[in-house]
């Protein structure tokens, strides 16, 4: 292990036998949010445009369909108990868990590489054409992510939870880029002018902090990004 990066012992974790209540309402948002977004130019439709009975349908939809789901234990966080409790083990990953990864795979890298391909074509082309690629592109890169998730190519995705100590640091790194990365591009496009040099200027920043951010999960310094060491029980979160 590079000395640099910063690990968490699996014995300093503290084991808990079930999840509470506020635990598991608190992760129930997170995959409403997953599934909402997943049509990709609806979600475009939404921050132009803002909500429409087409948004509010598919909301309700997910409400219902991720509210099943959670009550019956079968989402991510949401489990009456921790389902992870040692990272070595060789234990089938359940197809509720790799169905929502794959999902939130697709949350994390399609929007964000989505908007940098706007932000370049822009400008080049001195025109935005986000719109254009949204429709056009989505959906192929969204399907590429979904396809690589069903053959258990992506972290937290694949067949056994062995790896899981590992993983789960690439899954929160990534989060915590784009999470980080996208708000602020949505405040510089309020703020800037759709100008060549303002669009620079957004895409500088936006990859800046991308590559900040990533380099912080890679050397563990942000929540959940540790890499953790295995050999004794521990919670995954």
């Amino acid at each position: 292990m590079n000395p640099a990066v910063r690990v968490e012992l699996a014995s300093q974790r503290k084991l808990r036998e079930r999840n509470k209540i506020s635990y598991r309402l608190a992760h129930w948002p997170i995959w409403i949010w997953v599934f909402f977004i997943a049509p990709g130019p609806l979600t475009f439709d939404l921050f132009e445009h803002g909500f429409d009975w087409r948004m509010g349908a598919w909301l309700a939809a997910v409400l219902i369909g991720t509210g099943i789901a959670g009550l019956r234990g079968r989402l991510p966080g949401v489990e009456p108990r921790p389902y992870i409790l040692r990272f070595t083990e060789d234990k089938p990953n359940p197809l509720y868990r790799r169905v929502c990864y794959t999902f939130a795979w697709s949350a994390v890298a399609v929007f964000a590489l989505l908007n940098l391909a706007g932000l370049v074509v822009a400008i080049v082309a001195d025109k935005w054409y986000l719109r254009q690629i949204y429709v056009y592109g989505y959906f192929p890169f969204a399907l590429a992510v979904w396809i690589a998730g069903a053959f258990g190519r992506l972290p937290r995705v694949m067949a056994s939870t062995k790896g899981e100590g590992h993983e789960r640091r690439y899954f929160y790194g990534s989060v915590w880029a784009v999470c980080l990365a996208q708000p602020v591009l949505g405040l510089l496009w309020k703020l800037l002018p759709r100008t060549r040099a303002a669009d620079a200027v957004k895409l500088a920043v936006f990859v800046g902090i991308l590559a900040f951010v990533g380099n912080l999960a890679r050397r563990g310094l942000l929540p959940r990004t540790r890499p953790i060491v295995p050999g004794e029980s521990a919670i995954s979160d």
